[in-house]
Parts: C-alpha cells; sequence; structure tokens
C-alpha cells in the first residue's frame, strides 16, 4: 500500500520493537485476509527463504493469471508491480506449517488481468515481485514478467514446392508467423511428422529450415511446416516435392533380320528409355528408339542342268547312258534344285533288241551295221501313230472353220455362259425389289446423296441449305478393249509383264516390279487405258478468321480438317487461315519412283503463320495400317516443288507427331505448308483398299444401257470425283459401293459382268471381261478408274435389267456387285440420284467447336500439367488415352495435356460423346483414390467419381483458416 513505510533496516533492538507496534496497530486481525500476525518470531534471526518465487506468466485470450509466492519464516507477503504496491485487498493469503522443519510457510497469491496488462504502458513488460518480512527485515523475489500471448496466421516464409533430380540435395525453408511465445516448429510429410533422429538423412536446423541431403524417390510427396505455442496451431502452404528420375537409354539390340527374304528391305534395331525410365516428370530420353537400315538379302539362285555328257557304249542289255549335273548354276540361297533326273537311258538298237526280248546270236554286233536286220514288226506301230497324226489335224482344221464362221456372220455373240441359259430356252424372271429404306439406291423411299455413304463417316459437318459444287466434271473416257481378257496393256507389254512375273521365285521384292512401271508411266512411256485425266483441276479451298478461342476448319465430304486449339492464336490477335486440297495429279509426279499417295495432298497456311501451340490435321487414307508391310511416311513440299521427307510415321519425332488410325492419320504441325501422306511397301502382303462403285444410265432415244464400273482409292475425297463425274451423266448409283483390299503382289485387277438374260439383252462379244493392270490400280494415286459394259435390249419392253459384276484381283480378294434396276424409257426423267444438299458449312469458331468444354480442360491440363508425387501427370493422361507413343514432342510442348486433348479432339470428331475421355480420367480416379483420403492435397480435383457424360463437376472449395485471436 502507498502509506505502508519502507522495509526497516538492521539497526538497534528498540528499532525493531517499534516496528512491530507499528505493525499490530496498522494491520490488526483480519485486516490480511483473517491471517494473525504472530509476536513471536518464527525462527529467532533468519530473513524469509522464498520457497516458490512467482514465474513468467502468458494471457492467454481473456483468462486472467495468478502469480503466487511462498516464504518462510515470513510475517507478511506483498506483491509489487511495476514499482507500485498490490493493494491488500487484491492478496489472497494462507498460512500452514511445514512438517519437516517446523516453520510456519506464508503462501500469498494475485490475479494479473488482461486489461492490467494492456493498460500499462512503459518501457518494459509487465512485471510483479513479492517482498516478504520477517522479524530480522525483508526479502525481495525475482521479478515475473506477464504478457499477453498471441500467435499470428501467417508465417514469414512458406516452404515452396521443389523439383529435384535424384540424389540431389532439397533445402525448404520455413520462417514461422509472429508470436509470443516464440512457435516451436515441427515438419509434416504427408501428414505424418518427420524426425530427423530416425533418419541420418533429414536434418532439422534450427532457423526451421528442412535439408534432405541425398533425395531418394521416396523423398517425394507434400511437406507442411507446423508452428505452435499455447495460443493457436498454423500450418503454412503445402510444398509438393518431386523426386524425378531422368530416362535413360538401354543399349541398343541386335539388328534384325532382313524383312524380305529376297531383294532391297529393313533391318531395325531398337532401344528404350527404361535405363532408368522417366519418372515423376523426369525428362524423356532425346533421339530416336528405332533405327532403320537397308538390306539386301541375297535373291534364291535355283539351279540349272549342265550339257548332257555322251553316250556311253550300248551295253549287253542293249541300253547306253548319259548324265548330267546340276551345276549351270548350283542352287544357292535356298534356290531350288533342278526338276527332272541326272541320268537318260534308251534302247541303243531302235528297239530291234529290248531286254525282254534279246537278239538273236550276233545281231547285237550287227546293230551297228547300216543294214541292220529287224528283229520285230514295227508295221502295226507305225499304221498306229499315222492313224493318231491324221486325226489330229482334222480336228484342228474343223475348229479354225468353225472361228471363221462365227466371225463373219455373227455381229453380236455372249461369251460368258449365264445360268439362265444353262436352263435350256426361255423362262420367265422374278426381278428384285428395290431395298427398302436405303438412301444409296435408285427408287428408294427418300432421295440418296452419293456424297454420304455408309463407307464413310464425314469427320465433321455441319449442315447448310446450299448446295455447292465441290468437284469438276470428269472427262467421260471410253476403255479401249483389245482382248476378252486384258485390255489395259499392249500385247508386248503384257507378254514382258508376265514374263517377269513367272520367271522370279517368290517371295521377292515387289517394288522391283511395278516401281519401274510406275516411272514409265510418269515419263510418258507407257498409256494407260480406264483411269480419267490427270489434268490439274481447281483445287478445293476453304477458310476462317481464327481468335484465341480456336475453332475447326473443315472440307465437306473429303475426310479432310484442321483444329486450330484453344490458346493457339494469341491474345487480341486473329489469323485468316485456309486449307486446300489439291485434286490434280502434277505433283504426285515428283514423288519417288516407289511411293504412292495414300490421301489427299494438303496445304494449310497463310505462310507467315504464328501460333502459340501446334493444330492438329486429320487426312483420311486408304492403307492397311501395318508397321510390317509397310513405310508410311509424311512429306512436305519445298519451295522448289520437290518433296522432302519429315519423319516415318513409325519413327519418333519431337518437330510433329503422327498418329494413324485404320482409316485417318492424325497430325500436330508446328509448320505451315503442303503435306501428304505417302507409302512404299515393305512386302507383297501390303494392303491398300479400293472403293467399288457400279452407275448405270440409258442412252437418250436408243435402247441401249450403260453400266459404269469404278475403282479407286477408298478415301472420300477420291470418291468425290467419281460423284461429280456421275452427276454430270445422271448417272444412278445401282449398288452399295463396297471394299476390294487390294494386294502389292503384282496381279492385275478383273471386272466382268455375269448372269445377264441372254434373251433380253445383248452385249457385244469380248466384252464381258476387262482388266486393269497392277501399276495402273497401284499407282492411280487417288485417281478413279473405271470401265464400261454397254448392252442393248432386243425390245423396248424389256424394262428391268438383272446381273452381277464380279470385281477381283488375281490370286486375290473379289467383290460382288449385284445389279438390280429398272430401265424403261420413262426413267429418264426421273429425279437424279444427285439430289441432297452437300454439308457446305466449313467452320465452326469458338466453344462450340470443341466437344470438351473450355472449364473442364482447364481443370485437366492444370491437374496434370504439374509433376505429382502419386504419378497423376500428363504420360499417364496419354497412357489411359492411347497416345502414349512418341511422349518426346508433348514433353517439349508448354503444356503437353492441352496438345494431348487436341489430338484427342481430332482423333474422335465423328463421336457424339465423351464417354472415352469420361473413362480414362475415370480409371485415373480410381487409382489414386484406393489411397488414403489424407494423400490428397486440398484443391486438387478428384475424378473417381466421374461417369460418361459428366465432366462439369465442379471443384470443391478449399477451408479459409481464420486468425486465433490472441
Amino acid at each position: 500500500v502507498p502509506w505502508l513505510p519502507a522495509p526497516p533496516a538492521p539497526g538497534g533492538v528498540w528499532i525493531k520493537k517499534k516496528l512491530m507496534t507499528m505493525m499490530f496497530v496498522l494491520f490488526p486481525a483480519g485486516a490480511t485476509g483473517g491471517a494473525q500476525l504472530d509476536t513471536a518470531p518464527s525462527a529467532p534471526g533468519t530473513l524469509p527463504h522464498f520457497l516458490q518465487e512467482p514465474v513468467d506468466a502468458y494471457i492467454v485470450k481473456s483468462n486472467p493469471i495468478k502469480l503466487r509466492c511462498w516464504a518462510a519464516p515470513a510475517l507478511q507477503i506483498f506483491f509489487k508491480c511495476n514499482g507500485e504496491w498490490v493493494h491488500q485487498n487484491e492478496h489472497f493469503s494462507h498460512e500452514f506449517k511445514d512438517l519437516h522443519t517446523g516453520l510456519k510457510v506464508r503462501e500469498v497469491m494475485i490475479n494479473v488481468s488482461r486489461q492490467q496488462v494492456e493498460d500499462f504502458h512503459g518501457p518494459e513488460d509487465y512485471w510483479c515481485l513479492c517482498v516478504a518480512w520477517s522479524h530480522l527485515g525483508t526479502s525481495k523475489s525475482r521479478k515475473a514478467t506477464v504478457r499477453i500471448a498471441y500467435l499470428r496466421k501467417n508465417f514469414e516464409q512458406d516452404p515452396q514446392g521443389r523439383e529435384v533430380p535424384i540424389n540431389g540435395m532439397i533445402v525448404l525453408h520455413c520462417r514461422p508467423p509472429e508470436g509470443v511465445p516464440a512457435a516451436e516448429v515441427e515438419w509434416l510429410k504427408n501428414e505424418e511428422a518427420l524426425s530427423s533422429l530416425t533418419d541420418d538423412n533429414i536434418v532439422t536446423r534450427a532457423d526451421h529450415n528442412l535439408i534432405i541431403n541425398e533425395a531418394r524417390l521416396s523423398d517425394s510427396g507434400n511437406y507442411t511446416c507446423l508452428a505452435s505455442n499455447i495460443v493457436a496451431r498454423r500450418r503454412s502452404a503445402t510444398a509438393t516435392v518431386v523426386v524425378f528420375v531422368n530416362g535413360g537409354w538401354s543399349l541398343w539390340t541386335e539388328w534384325s533380320a532382313c524383312n524380305v527374304p529376297c531383294g532391297r528391305g529393313i533391318q531395325r534395331r531398337s532401344r528404350t528409355c527404361t535405363n532408368p525410365a522417366p519418372l515423376n516428370g523426369g525428362a524423356f530420353c532425346e533421339g530416336m528408339s528405332v533405327q532403320k537400315i537397308t538390306c539386301n538379302a541375297l535373291c534364291p539362285v535355283d539351279g540349272g542342268w549342265d550339257e548332257w555328257s555322251e553316250w556311253t557304249a550300248c551295253s549287253s542289255q542293249c541300253e547306253r547312258q548319259r548324265r548330267r549335273e546340276c551345276n549351270s548354276p548350283a542352287p544357292r540361297h535356298r534356290g531350288r534344285v533342278c526338276d527332272g533326273s541326272g541320268e537318260d537311258t534308251e534302247n541303243c538298237t531302235d528297239g530291234l533288241c529290248t531286254q525282254s526280248k534279246p537278239c538273236p546270236p550276233g545281231l547285237f554286233h550287227a546293230a551297228i551295221l547300216p543294214s541292220l536286220r529287224r528283229c520285230v514288226d514295227a508295221s502295226n506301230d507305225v499304221a498306229l501313230y499315222s492313224g493318231l497324226g491324221a486325226g489330229i489335224f482334222a480336228v484342228a482344221i474343223l475348229i479354225v472353220a468353225v472361228m471363221l464362221y462365227r466371225k463373219n456372220h455373227s455381229e453380236y455373240g455372249v461369251d460368258v455362259i449365264d445360268s439362265s441359259a444353262l436352263a435350256g430356252g426361255f423362262q420367265s424372271f422374278n426381278f428384285k425389289t428395290t431395298r427398302q429404306g436405303n438412301p444409296l439406291l435408285l427408287n428408294s423411299s427418300m432421295q440418296p446423296d452419293l456424297t454420304v455413304g455408309r463407307t464413310y463417316s464425314t469427320p465433321l459437318c455441319f449442315q447448310d441449305a446450299a448446295d455447292k459444287e465441290l468437284f469438276d466434271p470428269l472427262p467421260d473416257i471410253k476403255v479401249k478393249v483389245q482382248s476378252s481378257f486384258m485390255v489395259s496393256l499392249s500385247v508386248a507389254e503384257r507378254a514382258e509383264f508376265h514374263a517377269k512375273t513367272a520367271a522370279e521365285t517368290f517371295p521377292r521384292d515387289p517394288s522391283r516390279d511395278y516401281c519401274v512401271t510406275a516411272a514409265r508411266r510418269v515419263n510418258g512411256l507407257l498409256t494407260l487405258n480406264g483411269p480419267f485425266s490427270t489434268a490439274e483441276k481447281e483445287p478445293l479451298t476453304t477458310a476462317a478468321v481464327f481468335g484465341h478461342e480456336g475453332g475447326r476448319l473443315v472440307a465437306p465430304n473429303t475426310g479432310v480438317s484442321l483444329l486450330v486449339p484453344h490458346g493457339a492464336v494469341a491474345e487480341d490477335t486473329s489469323w485468316e487461315m485456309h486449307m486446300v486440297i489439291y485434286q490434280g495429279g502434277s505433283s504426285v509426279q515428283k514423288l519417288d519412283e516407289c511411293d504412292i499417295l495414300l490421301g489427299p495432298e494438303v496445304t494449310y497456311g497463310p505462310p507467315g503463320l504464328d501460333l502459340l501451340g501446334p493444330v492438329a490435321m486429320s487426312i483420311a487414307h486408304c492403307a492397311e495400317v501395318d508397321m510390317e508391310n509397310w513405310n508410311i511416311l509424311l512429306k512436305r513440299r519445298t519451295q522448289d516443288s520437290k518433296w522432302e521427307e519429315v519423319m516415318s510415321t513409325e519413327e519418333e519425332s519431337t518437330s510433329c507427331y503422327c498418329l494413324m488410325d485404320s482409316t485417318s492419320c492424325h497430325l500436330l504441325l508446328d509448320q505451315p505448308g503442303s503435306y501428304a501422306l505417302v507409302g512404299e511397301p515393305l512386302t507383297q502382303a501390303a494392303v491398300k483398299r479400293l472403293k467399288l462403285a457400279v452407275f448405270g444410265s440409258v442412252d437418250a432415244g436408243s435402247l441401249s444401257y450403260s453400266l459404269r464400273v469404278y475403282s479407286v482409292d477408298d478415301t472420300p475425297h477420291a470418291f468425290q470425283a467419281v460423284v461429280a463425274a456421275e452427276r454430270t451423266r445422271g448417272g444412278q448409283l445401282l449398288e452399295e459401293p463396297k471394299m476390294l483390299p487390294f494386294r502389292a503382289n503384282t496381279f492385275s485387277l478383273q471386272v466382268s459382268i455375269q448372269d445377264v438374260p441372254q434373251f433380253l439383252w445383248t452385249i457385244k462379244p469380248f466384252t464381258t471381261c476387262q482388266e486393269f493392270s497392277f501399276p495402273q490400280v497401284w499407282c492411280s494415286n487417288q485417281q478413279p478408274l473405271h470401265c464400261a459394259f454397254s448392252l442393248e435390249r432386243y425390245s423396248p419392253a424389256a424394262a428391268q435389267l438383272s446381273c452381277k459384276i464380279s470385281v477381283r484381283q488375281v490370286n486375290g480378294h473379289e467383290q460382288i456387285l449385284q445389279v438390280y434396276t429398272a430401265v424403261a424409257e420413262a426413267e429418264k426423267d426421273s429425279v437424279p440420284f444427285f439430289m441432297q444438299t452437300d454439308c457446305t458449312v466449313t467452320s465452326q469458331t469458338g466453344p462450340k467447336a470443341f466437344k470438351i468444354p473450355s472449364s473442364i480442360r482447364q481443370r485437366i491440363c492444370a491437374t496434370f500439367d504439374t509433376a505429382n508425387a502419386k504419378g497423376k501427370d500428363w504420360q499417364l493422361l496419354a497412357q489411359k488415352l492411347g497416345l502414349d507413343r512418341n511422349l518426346g514432342y508433348f514433353a517439349k510442348q508448354q503444356s503437353p495435356s492441352a496438345v494431348i486433348l487436341s489430338l484427342w479432339e481430332a482423333r474422335h470428331q465423328d463421336a457424339t460423346d465423351l464417354d472415352s475421355l469420361a473413362s480414362a480420367l475415370e480409371e485415373i480416379g480410381k487409382i489414386h483414390s484406393r489411397g488414403s483420403p489424407k494423400d490428397r492435397s486440398d484443391g486438387e480435383p478428384d475424378f473417381s467419381h466421374i461417369r460418361a457424360g459428366s465432366l462439369s463437376r465442379e471443384a470443391p472449395p478449399t477451408n479459409q483458416e481464420t486468425e486465433d485471436s490472441g
């Protein structure tokens, strides 16, 4: 209390008594909480000794703290705070006797509130001490400070995520929030406490930083700095540590055997990026995984006979022998041995004596005399052989006479025996009616359109009411028939072509057969009958303006489209982009001799186009994709109109990406220009698809009817040339187009008409079977081939035609086109086949051009572009979408996931839903949902519950941590 005098200094006894008298006056009984002052000293000659001094304390929130003092011997104890005595009413005293020492111990306690501490404004912290009195004097305790406890919310420095190579050092910095008392720091890895005591590779420093000396794969995870004191507990932002492994190449395998048994082929060797395999977003191996070199396998050499040796002397058995050896040449390299026998035996007496009928004694020696006597009568044999020779000569004369008679007295004839003729005589015919509901066939219930066939699904088609001509009419070319079986080549050329084929031993390199012929065709040395004119036609062009949102450009009914991804065009920028499809064959002539065009030549631009990412181009092709039989290349036309190789579809490249599907090729391109997909067959098993179609039309004012059979590479673009030609002729499609596999085995293509009703129709002789040579078909390069059959009715009453068209490759596949059609005169004025409007809308821009919503696309990219310790990165996305080839191309992109999704969009543009993408994301989500839920970092999208068609799920909100007030 303020009025309490200062504690007395040691002095005389009278002073002490005086002080005791004053104490009794000042503190009567009960003034100090009921405690009585003891007039007798508890321990004469002893100053008060503190058994418990006040300790530093912290006020948490609004809870007051208690300060205590114990002293013995003590007549009285008072607290002094910040230099001022605490009022006696705020003291709580208690006195008891210590059982061990027998001394009286006095305990005093006071409360200090938050308000008291906040109201104090001094140069130091709020403090209190105890003052204890005894008979001999006073003692003071230590100062105890009282502070308000708190802990700020925000860390002064959060740990940052790291991507480090294996065996590298990891340093994670952490500066905890300001607080009183100072916060203690501990580290969590995947929500589990991390201790340097159990792992020598981990060091926790006094500055709270975490150091991992040598990173291991197991050190990948989510690290959190945890700060805590008596007030609160704070968590830092989670730092994701990814320990990655850069890929390394394995050793090259041995070179494979030459892939052809004879001639020029290819040898391969490969290596894999598995030494080690890239992990956790590590760099993919640079370079090629496959190397190829050309090889020349030694062709088999068949054995040939030497000349016969001289005859031996005539033996006692009336025989002589001669021999020959199979050494001209000797068989080599798995060649066949000589056919026939190496020994020859004959009777050396002209049959006058045999082993079964020996000559009389002495006749053997007479056999060499000029006047040899005969041992047997051979007159009967001479008569027999003479009669047979005369008979054969007479039959030959008769056959020649009949053929001359037919040639001079018959204008028309039939050289194919129909099934109706075998029945003998006239019979009634029941013609099949047109199949109902098929839009491709004549007289269907709805008007059909040749441009929309069942064989193709147009890549992207936006319906419009406008009708647009896509192709110029093709010229009406007649097939010059030279014989009933060979109409394509002259007699000398046919003989040369088949002589080559028969002379070689299979298997052989097929490129030697048709490459030379193709070169002769290009140079004008070989005139082909049947293909349309290769004169340059007006190219098909489509264009649109694209901005930052991207879009899609489509050439209708051609199987060609261009996808400009979202973000490929810089913001506040737009480009007018075009796409051109060339229909002529001039550029094809500059390809290599053994290359054939598998799809149309496509150009996109403008030339100075500058985009932030690749575009996705889709081109239909006609190859049966099998890399063992094909070498398929992507080529680009240079400024001097030559073709340079960009990449092989089998190899890996970082300049572009090529994905081959069964009917289309999907390209990721960075550089505008003219591109073409070409193929070189490696074996005779290489197959390209042909599309076969038959059309018919009535010749005006006559009884003639024309059937035209087309063979064209199986791509929508090539078939449009047929569409344009038949549109100008008014032709009708008589049967659904069919596909024929055409092999690279050098055999020709034969087209024949069968089962024509002979009593109703007539066809010129020697025209029922027509043929295209192998080079014509194989090297057609997207140009249609066709042949025509001209039939004539005996009477206008014949209003229907029923027959079959057989198209087959010699020693290969066959297709039958069944014709059932009405050819009455009234049919000429019927509605033409081509009335349905073509698909003419060629572009879409903005979000409506894409199947994947923009928000979903952004979430997928954000999730998979960042390397994750659990392996959920873009490589896993590519694997689940079946795009895990040539990963080096994706790795160099700024957003690999975005490029993968663009390729998926191009590949599935015909699909009506997102099933495959949803299934892939659902599978990825299930894989990672098997772990503990706490392993999933905050805000990370969870794909485990995605179902097909439900890709618009919102991301879960993150919880905001509020600061605890101290």
